[in-house]
C-alpha cells in the first residue's frame, strides 16, 4: 500500500503529459493548416470569363451592308455584301440567272452598294426596272443611283469631273434619296439641278 501511495504522483504526471499530447493532436487536426496539408487534390482553375461584345463589334455587326436582288436570278432575296462586291458577285450568291432572265440589259461590272435593289428583267419586260444595273431607263432617264461615269457625262451640266463627283459621293453616303440631295456635291448648284431634274430619277 506504500508502495502505490508513493507511485501517485508519478502517474499524475504521466496522466497529465498524455492529456497535453490528446489535446494537441486535436488542435492540430482541426487548424487550416493541417487540413490544407490533409487535401491532395489540387483546385481547379476558374475557367476565364467569356468577355462581351465591345460596342464597335455590335454596331459593327449592325451596320452590315446588303443588297436586294430581285427577278431572273433562282434565288431571289437579301444578301449580305463587301466592299468592292460587283453585280456578278450578287447573281452569284443568287445561284445565277434562270432561263429567262434578259441578261443583255445586266451590267455584271457595277459595283453595288448598301440599300440597293438590283432587279434582273426577263427577256422582253418593259417598264421601270427600278435600281436595276445599269444607268439607263426605258424611259430615257438616267437613274442617278446607279448611272456609270460615262452615263453621267451625258447630262447636260455634267462633265467627267462632275461625274466621278457624284460616283464617289454615292459610294461615300450611299444612294441619293432626293434630286436636291446632288446639292451636296461640290460645283452643283441650285440653276444646274433644275437643268438636271428632267433627265435623271432618284431613287
Amino acid at each position: 500500500m506504500n508502495w502505490l501511495k508513493k507511485k501517485i504522483p508519478f502517474l499524475i504526471v504521466i496522466a497529465v503529459v498524455l492529456v497535453f499530447f490528446a489535446f494537441m493532436n486535436k488542435k492540430e487536426a482541426s487548424s487550416p493548416l493541417s487540413a490544407s496539408l490533409i487535401s491532395s487534390e489540387p483546385a481547379e482553375p476558374a475557367e476565364p470569363a467569356e468577355s462581351p461584345l465591345t460596342v464597335e463589334a455590335i454596331e459593327e455587326k449592325e451596320r452590315a451592308a446588303v443588297v436586294d436582288i430581285k427577278g431572273e436570278v433562282v434565288r431571289p432575296g437579301v444578301y449580305e455584301i463587301e466592299e468592292g462586291d460587283r453585280v456578278q458577285d450578287i447573281i452569284e450568291r443568287a445561284e445565277g440567272f434562270t432561263e429567262d432572265a434578259d441578261v443583255f440589259q445586266v451590267n455584271l461590272a457595277q459595283i453595288v452598294q448598301d440599300e440597293m435593289v438590283v432587279l434582273i428583267p426577263a427577256v422582253g419586260q418593259e417598264g421601270d426596272t427600278a435600281d436595276s444595273p445599269g444607268g439607263e431607263q426605258t424611259n430615257n432617264k438616267v437613274k442617278i443611283n446607279s448611272a456609270t461615269s460615262e452615263e453621267l457625262t451625258q447630262l447636260p451640266g455634267i462633265g467627267p469631273a462632275k461625274a466621278e463627283a457624284i460616283i464617289a459621293h454615292r459610294d461615300n453616303h450611299g444612294q441619293f434619296q432626293k434630286a436636291e440631295d446632288l446639292l451636296d456635291i461640290s460645283g452643283i448648284g441650285e440653276k444646274t439641278l433644275e437643268t438636271l431634274i428632267e433627265h435623271i430619277q432618284v431613287p
